[in-house]
């Protein structure tokens, strides 16, 4: 006896019954077969052998009811012990005849559907069993019989699941046959329509089917029947959902999606939809409408004259030419280690994983000879300084701090100065910033009353050369006679300097801006010595004004229900209403003599990290944004920064940036944009504020403009509603931190450390590829006095090694690394700890060229530079060749840092965390073979993430990770941590959105909790050493610092942390499958029909057709009923003998 789950149901006596009639009929060998095999396969086997009609259906009532009471688990046991072969053969045997008998086929066919549909290999097997064109033929023959039809279409629908099947049924005219058994409206025989609709979609799976059916013009008759169903009413919803599935199926072929448009489809599927919406009943329709309509949009080419970046950069040692880079973007480096593990979803991520023992044990040798790492010597002048200013009882020389680079706020100034490119244009540009105290009074009374309208992309107030010298010349009149004329220019440049510093200080003075560690006069200082392709004069008023944390948090945006669904239908309304769309090209970085329309908003992205490309406006206030690519790419476009002006107050507007690349967003997930406004900055207010309503992004039906391999972009849309007329605002992805601010910061810095206790030094790396410079900052304690006791525990401290901004358009980590110079350079006291107990090396920006010219990932050699630590180029990416270089001087000195953090940001994962290495978790979550019980491996390397899990608001420890990739073999962390050897090799991430858990959760994050995380980092190394644990629990007494192994395993951290959006990003490739459940209520109400017309035969027909629809069919009971009454009740009598016990061959199966 079998006993099975919840029901208790037993078939014992069923068994014991047949297996007597059996015997009686087989003799001795039957009986020995029986003993020796389960009861299933004992009924498998005489189903298959054959036998006189009840035998045969006693056995498929047996095995009906045995499937019928439990879950899919009895169906797969049932399948692993040839369940499907022996229904297979059973209907061959059955339906060869020349009068088959239905009163077989019938239970044979749906009981062979119940099962077939969980069983993966059905088609192939159904093939080799010869079942396939035996069932087609059953199904012509029974065209007109609506039942039998019915369940021959139902096993045609399972077969389906192999493609090879599908195919020989196409090819014996199936398609036909079954586009043939569907009608225009009816309300008679809605099952076996349900079915054919089915079947034909089921056969669709095939390209070679999919082309037939369009070849032969049935995609207008799918249009057409969909059309009058639809129209009778919301009671056939699963008819109309089941066409709407042909023709989603349809659609994966070019022709058919354009057969689809030539018919009229996509004004179909919008007016219907529109009407779905009135009614909840019809709500099963809109989605799969939704998708068939994005899927049928014809591709619309980028309005781009070339895909490539509207920034080139002739690299050393090559032509002019810009690099071809038509390959696919590497998603799989989204971030730092991050992300984006969807690039390759048929991969397995556990295949990615590191399992060479030797590579992740042994050091590999150095990338260059010893002899050339002395170079670096002098990035260590804690070394070799002589600090005799201790020994004054003066004030220090502040001198004696100075970068090498750049000593004194005066030499930020000065004039002659510019290190590269010193054309007399890049000089003239540097003379702006003269300290003439000479003040121009015919501008001064100006001041008073500028507005915000004032600050725009034009203005001279925010420009760094010479731009309005004709507007001065006016001003002063012609030459005096005699003047020479260079005498004249001069003056002009003079008059124009001391406008500029009359207006500034006056501007100042009277708006008061005062943002701690940020001077404007030396941010336009440092601005005009930096170098860009466009050669930028133009300052970014949020960059130049400053920026405070908003008082009070920002939770994430709530989703609007359905948002993407109305962006999609707005969408569709353009590709309809062609003639309502105002398609003016309103900004275009490319063409400086475009005329923007009065009424139209105004835009402007030529500054330093700016990226717009294109504005189009579409409608009033509707505009279409495409970002610039990478510098000398085509590809990397997600961030951006822009500025626009002249605005309506209280009107939204909806912008729609049309070319990113990432395929899923934070911004699915509550994140905002950020905004700034002149306005609000001016009347004391200068916030960057997340803004934006309505946000969504999902994928469009925009390509490339020239053919690029890459064919899929994604729209981010979101509206904004601006507070004031004709302001000047900027809008950006993430807050923006420039170049040249990271130059004024460490200015202020320096400026505000006492040198007789805090040791900072800036210095250079090395020159980048346009010629700026990469700085590199010491920070550490001076030591008490010259004694050899504090010199020799000053030149002994351990290292730490900080990074960060390798991606330009991780702007968060910039903010990250502001918190963490800002608190070093502090007072507070574990700020002063560290800086006695350990000496800070931090390169704040690695790729300060990307970050200029507003470029997402790549440096201007197009290349990814945290992908470049194995074997860097010295020549193309001199920022990584030096920084590695100083590693491997450090390490070849005895001073191999403690920590390598390299700082990062995340746009798909929410809080902070830290990736970072290590061999056992590798080994153990790869599955490798190799015994990891004699490996030794040194658990320190989850201290820091430990604390910070402690400490850190934002941060989450369990989205942490330490597995090596073999795609990530060549970034920061795992090359400082394989070949220099460094057990805390991290890379720290951040996200752009915000944190789902702690005291943050909900809420995004801001400049204030960026800074504040870059503190918390800075606080987690006080537990690194013995000596400073003790130190370390009395300033923060609730940390409790240990290095023991944390109950916590890694994982792939690299994916998406977030559950499925709940509008779908894509236009899925493939439509919705049929569920088992919904083929298994279809099958039961073709039994309940086959009943009553068997009963009607007999002398007791009713007039059952047209007695409701599919829908009220699908509620009737699930209980078989294969077979007359009579017989169910007698075989349920001997089935019901026991209730309880164990199957014959000991078996008990839920």
């Amino acid at each position: 006896m079998f006993a099975y789950g919840r029901s208790n149901f037993t078939w014992n006596g069923t068994l014991r019954e047949l297996q007597g009639s059996w015997t009686e009929r087989r003799g001795p060998a039957m009986t020995a077969s029986a003993s020796s095999s389960s009861g299933l396969e004992v009924l498998l086997s005489a189903l298959q052998n054959g036998g006189d009609v009840e035998s045969t259906l006693n056995i498929l009532n047996v095995l009906d009811e045995l499937l019928s009471a439990g879950t899919d688990r009895r169906i797969h046991y049932m399948i692993s012990k040839g369940g499907s072969e022996a229904l297979l053969v059973a209907l061959v045997n059955a339906g060869r005849s020349f009068s088959p008998n239905y009163t077989i086929l019938l239970p044979l066919l749906h009981l062979l559907a119940k099962v077939g549909h969980r069983d993966r290999r059905i088609g192939v097997k159904a093939e080799e069993a010869g079942a396939v064109l035996l069932t087609l033929n059953l199904l012509r023959h029974n065209a007109q019989h609506g039942s039998r039809a019915a369940a021959c279409l139902w096993a045609i629908q399972v077969f389906c699941s192999s493609v090879s099947t599908a195919n020989l049924i196409g090819a014996n005219h199936g398609l036909d046959v079954i586009y043939g058994l569907i009608p225009q409206y009816s309300t008679k025989h809605l099952h076996t329509i349900k079915a054919a609709i089915d079947a034909f979609a089921a056969l669709l799976c095939t390209k070679a089917n999919v082309s037939s059916v369009v070849s032969k013009g049935y995609v207008s008759g799918l249009l057409r029947l969909y059309e009058d169903w639809y129209s009778k009413g919301s009671e056939h919803v699963a008819i109309c959902h089941a066409l709407l599935r042909c023709l989603h199926k349809v659609t994966h072929i070019t022709a058919g999606r354009q057969a689809v448009l030539s018919q009229g489809g996509i004004r179909l599927l919008y007016e219907t939809t529109q009407t779905c919406l009135l009614s909840k009943g019809l709500e099963p329709l809109v989605e799969l409408s939704v998708q068939l309509m994005r899927k049928c949009l014809p591709k619309t080419p980028l309005p781009l004259t070339s895909d490539q970046s509207a920034y080139t950069f002739p690299l050393p040692g090559g032509p002019h030419a810009v690099p071809e880079t038509d390959a696919e973007p590497d998603e799989s480096s989204d971030e730092s280690d991050d992300d984006d593990a969807e690039d390759k979803p048929e991969a397995d991520y556990d295949d990615d994983l590191e399992t060479d023992l030797n590579k992740l044990r042994l050091r590999p040798d150095p990338d260059r000879p010893k002899e050339l790492l002395p170079q670096y010597s002098h990035l260590c002048p804690e070394l070799s300084h002589d600090f005799q200013e201790l020994d004054l009882s003066s004030e220090p020389d502040e001198s004696s701090t100075a970068s090498s680079s750049s000593s004194s706020d005066e030499e930020a100034v000065r004039l002659n100065s510019f290190p590269f490119r010193c054309s007399r244009w890049d000089r003239r540009r540097s003379t702006v910033h003269s300290d003439s105290e000479t003040e121009a009074k015919g501008h001064t009374a100006a001041v008073g009353q500028l507005e915000a309208r004032d600050f725009h992309s034009h203005s001279s107030l925010l420009s760094t050369s010479p731009r309005f010298r004709t507007m001065v010349r006016e001003a002063r009149g012609k030459a005096l006679p005699g003047q020479r004329g260079d005498e004249q220019d001069d003056e002009e440049v003079d008059a124009e300097e001391s406008h500029h510093r009359t207006m500034i200080d006056k501007l100042l003075e009277r708006h008061g801006a005062c943002i701690p560690h940020h001077d404007p006069r030396l941010y336009r200082a440092a601005a005009a010595k930096t170098t860009s392709i466009p050669g930028f004069s133009i300052l970014a008023f949020p960059d130049f004004w400053g920026h405070l944390p908003p008082p009070g948090h920002e939770p994430m945006a709530p989703r609007k229900p359905n948002v993407q669904r109305q962006k999609v239908f707005e969408d569709v309304r353009r590709f309809l209403n062609a003639d309502d769309i105002i398609d003016q090209v309103v900004f275009d970085l490319e063409d400086s003599s475009l005329q923007c329309p009065s009424d139209a908003l105004r835009f402007f992205s030529k500054f330093e990290c700016g990226n717009l490309r294109k504005a189009v406006q579409v409608r009033r206030y509707e505009y279409d944004l495409i970002l610039n690519a990478d510098a000398n790419s085509n590809q990397h476009t997600q961030w951006f920064y822009f500025e626009v002006s002249n605005m309506v107050a209280d009107v939204p507007y909806r912008f729609n940036v049309i070319n990113c690349e990432k395929s899923n967003s934070q911004f699915n997930y509550g994140m905002q944009p950020v905004l700034y406004s002149v306005r609000e900055a001016l009347e004391g207010r200068p916030h960057w504020l997340r803004t934006g309503t309505e946000i969504c992004y999902f994928r469009n039906h925009f390509c490339p403009a020239r053919g690029r391999k890459r064919t899929t972009f994604y729209t981010l849309t979101f509206t904004i509603t601006f507070k004031h007329n004709e302001d000047v605002c900027y809008v950006a992805y993430h807050y923006p931190h420039t170049y040249s601010a990271l130059k004024a910061h460490l200015k202020v810095l320096q400026k505000s450390v006492d040198p007789a206790k805090v040791f900072f030094q800036q210095q250079t790396l090395c020159g980048t590829l346009a010629g700026n410079w990469c700085p590199v900052v010491t920070i550490t304690a001076c030591p008490a006095s010259r004694g050899w006791r504090d010199m020799h525990q000053l030149r002994n401290r351990p290292c730490i090694v900080l990074t960060g901004r390798v991606h330009p358009g991780e702007s968060n980590a910039s903010w990250m690394m502001k918190g963490t110079l800002e608190f070093l350079c502090s007072s507070d006291p574990v700020a002063q700890s560290l800086r006695e107990a350990f000496v800070f090396k931090l390169i704040p920006m690695l790729n300060p060229d990307g970050v200029i010219n507003g470029t997402n990932r790549c440096d201007l050699n197009s290349e990814d530079l945290n992908r470049q630590w194995s074997k860097p180029d010295p020549v193309l990416s001199p920022t990584i060749y030096h920084a590695k270089g100083f590693l491997y001087y450090l390490n070849s000195i005895g001073r191999t840092p403690l920590v390598f953090c390299d700082y990062h940001g995340h746009s798909r994962k929410k809080n902070v965390f830290l990736y970072g290495c290590s061999v056992k978790e590798t080994l153990w979550q790869s599955g490798s073979v190799v015994n990891t019980a004699g490996l030794k491996e040194d658990p320190g390397y989850r201290t820091i993430p430990k604390t910070l899990d402690r400490l850190a608001p934002a941060f989450s420890f369990n989205s942490c990770n330490y597995l090596v990739e073999k795609s990530r073999s060549a970034t920061a962390r795992v090359v400082v941590w394989r070949e220099m050897g460094v057990l805390r090799s991290y890379t720290m991430e951040s996200t752009h959105n915000g944190c789902d858990q702690g005291i943050y959760k909900g809420l995004q994050t801001g400049t204030r909790e960026l800074q504040e995380m870059g503190v918390k980092f800075c606080h987690s190394l006080l537990s690194l050493t013995k000596d400073m644990k003790a130190l370390y629990s009395r300033r923060i007494n609730h940390i409790d610092v240990d290095h023991n192994v944390l109950d916590h395993k890694s994982h792939n951290c690299f994916e998406d942390d977030e559950p499925p959006c709940v509008e779908e990003i894509e236009y899925s490739t493939d439509c919705p499958a049929l569920k088992g459940t919904d083929l298994d209520s279809d099958v039961n109400s073709n039994m309940a029909s086959s009943d009553e017309e068997d009963e009607g035969n007999e002398g007791h027909r009713r007039a059952r057709h047209g007695r409701g629809s599919v829908g009220q069919l699908q509620h009737l009971s699930m209980k078989s009923r294969l077979f007359p009454h009579p017989m169910r009740q007698a075989s349920s009598e001997a089935l019901g003998e026991k209730r309880n016990g164990v199957g014959m061959n000991g078996q008990i199966i839920s």
